[in-house]
C-alpha cells in the first residue's frame, strides 16, 4: 500500500484540480458563446430540452433564484430559443419548450461538445479514464462527507 502523500503532493493536486476546474469552466463558456448564449442560458435551455422542466425546481437544485431563472427564461424567449404557454390542466403553470431554433441550437452545442468530447478525451488510454473517474468519485464522496460533518458542527 502507497503512503500518505506529503503536503507539498497534496497542495499540488488541489492546484491541479483548480486548473482543471478552470479550463473547464472557460471551454463551456467558449462552447455557449459559440451559440450566441451564456452557459446559465445554456443550462436553462438544455433543461427545458428534457421536457420536464420546472423553473422553481432547477432554480432550487442549481442554488439559484426563481427570479434569476425566469429573468434566463424571458431572455431565451427574446432571441426565438424558447416559447411558453399556460397549461391546458392547469392555467396557474406554465409549458416551457424549444421552438425549433432552439432545438437547432441545441444540436449545434451538442454537436460542438462532442467534438470537444473526442478530441480531448480520445486520445486517452482506457485505465487513465476508469482511475480518473474512481479517484474523481473517490474525492467528491470524501469532500461531500467533509462537508457534512463540518455542516453539523
Amino acid at each position: 500500500m502507497a503512503g500518505k502523500p506529503a503536503v507539498a503532493e497534496i497542495h499540488g493536486a488541489i492546484d491541479c484540480l483548480r486548473r482543471l476546474t478552470d479550463a473547464f469552466g472557460r471551454r463551456r463558456q467558449q462552447l455557449a458563446q459559440s451559440v450566441g448564449l451564456t452557459e446559465h442560458q445554456w443550462s436553462v435551455l438544455e433543461e427545458i430540452s428534457t421536457e420536464h422542466f420546472m423553473p422553481s425546481m432547477f432554480a432550487k437544485s442549481r442554488e439559484s433564484t426563481a427570479a434569476a431563472v425566469s429573468k434566463v427564461i424571458r431572455q431565451l424567449v427574446d432571441k426565438g430559443l424558447v416559447s411558453v404557454s399556460l397549461s391546458k390542466s392547469d392555467g396557474r403553470q406554465r409549458n416551457y419548450v424549444l421552438t425549433p431554433r432552439g432545438k437547432k441550437t441545441m444540436a449545434a452545442l451538442r454537436a460542438n461538445r462532442e467534438v470537444a468530447i473526442d478530441r480531448v478525451w480520445s486520445g486517452l488510454a482506457a485505465e487513465e479514464v476508469q482511475r480518473f473517474v474512481e479517484f474523481g468519485n473517490q474525492l467528491t464522496t470524501r469532500l461531500d462527507e467533509y462537508a457534512h460533518r463540518s455542516a453539523k458542527q
